[in-house]
């Protein structure tokens, strides 16, 4: 077995997922350079086929254990690669911790991915879930997505249209399994016009004397609110936001505008649609600050899902559960959960 595999029995899941929840799997395959994915894939406990492929475990909850083998890309080697004068083409393996990737990108003079700083988990993941915050999305600087298909043993390249992004969508989480992304490259650009119109950003660089800031200064504001706003995994299990913003019917929304005009209301993906708050709609049933047990919800952000500490996925899925239906029965709107959930169905 090549050095780069690391196979573990009956492997304890709880300290890979930011939820924090106990689980395990009846082997865990930790892979460090993609070149050795066939190898492994063809090892006795992969042979059978993939239960489930982790990154950072800051978009899953474990509902119970995986039925198979579980796989994590380890390899976190980052490179610049050819670009032009506008802009540089920025590669990373799956396994690097996207934060630091954010941070590395700001430090080396790219700009772009400043307002997505401190989202947890890693490189990988951030396709599959089209990751965003604060008015931007990862789709707007990937420039492609690298990946193993373990069924046809073939590898594949995917520009950014062949990944069909939408609002926390992509080709890879709709046919999950299919692929394993072993790294992403990014369109970044060398001078952007910063973002500062959504959620604070503005007040909060005036707040520190900043007026025409820079992209790390950005990051640094998105940082700070972050941190005010949402809980460190490290400190109280959570998954960020757990819910979807949903996405109704423009005559839907205006009715219920009608109803309840302190609800934010933004233009979906066009004319036709809008799309909702789903922390304005768990909050008005109520549910901000609850607590069953150890499975919560944080007193500072309603969609943030916490785990006090003793909570298993089960107890947190019938917790989202309870919310999703309370927010159908009041509004008349289906939220959906942003993480994947093993071992259980939504």
């Amino acid at each position: 077995m090549s050095p780069n595999v690391r196979i573990v029995r009956d492997a304890p899941l709880q300290s890979r997922n930011t939820f924090g929840v106990a689980a395990r799997a009846p082997w865990l395959v930790s892979v460090d350079s993609a070149d050795a994915l066939p190898e492994a894939l063809a090892a006795p406990p992969l042979r059978d086929g993939l239960a489930l492929a982790i990154g950072g475990g800051s978009n899953l909850l474990f509902a119970g254990d995986p039925d198979g083998a579980v796989l994590e890309l380890s390899g976190r080697a980052v490179r610049a690669l050819d670009g032009d004068g506008e802009r540089a083409i920025v590669r990373a393996d799956a396994g690097t911790v996207w934060h630091g990737f954010v941070m590395q990108t700001l430090a080396e003079g790219y700009a772009g991915l400043e307002n997505l700083a401190l989202i947890p988990g890693t490189v990988g993941a951030s396709p599959i879930q089209n990751i965003g915050a604060y008015g931007v999305e990862v789709r707007e600087f990937v420039h492609a997505v690298e990946a193993y298909e373990p069924a046809t043993g073939q590898w594949h390249r995917f520009d950014n249209a062949a990944c069909a992004f939408a609002y926390r969508d992509s080709l890879f989480k709709r046919e999950a399994d299919r692929f394993l992304i072993t790294a992403v490259e990014f369109a970044l650009p060398r001078r952007a016009a910063p973002k500062l119109d959504y959620a604070g950003i503005g007040e909060e660089l005036a707040a520190r004397g900043i007026h025409a800031p820079t992209p790390s200064q950005v990051a640094e504001a998105v940082i700070a609110i972050r941190q005010r706003k949402l809980p460190d995994p490290a400190v109280l299990g959570n998954a960020g936001s757990f819910f979807k913003n949903p996405i109704v019917p423009a005559a839907q929304a205006e009715a219920l505008l009608a109803q309840h005009p302190s609800m934010p209301a933004f233009r979906g993906d066009g004319e036709a649609t809008r799309k909702l708050s789903a922390a304005w709609l768990i909050d008005a049933c109520g549910w901000k600050g609850h607590r069953d047990g150890d499975a919560g919800v944080s007193a500072a952000h309603a969609l943030v899902l916490v785990n006090h500490g003793g909570a298993s996925g089960a107890q947190l899925l019938d917790l989202a559960r309870r919310i999703a239906e309370s927010v159908r029965a009041r509004f008349g709107v289906a939220i959906e959960p942003e993480p994947r959930i093993v071992g259980a169905r939504w």
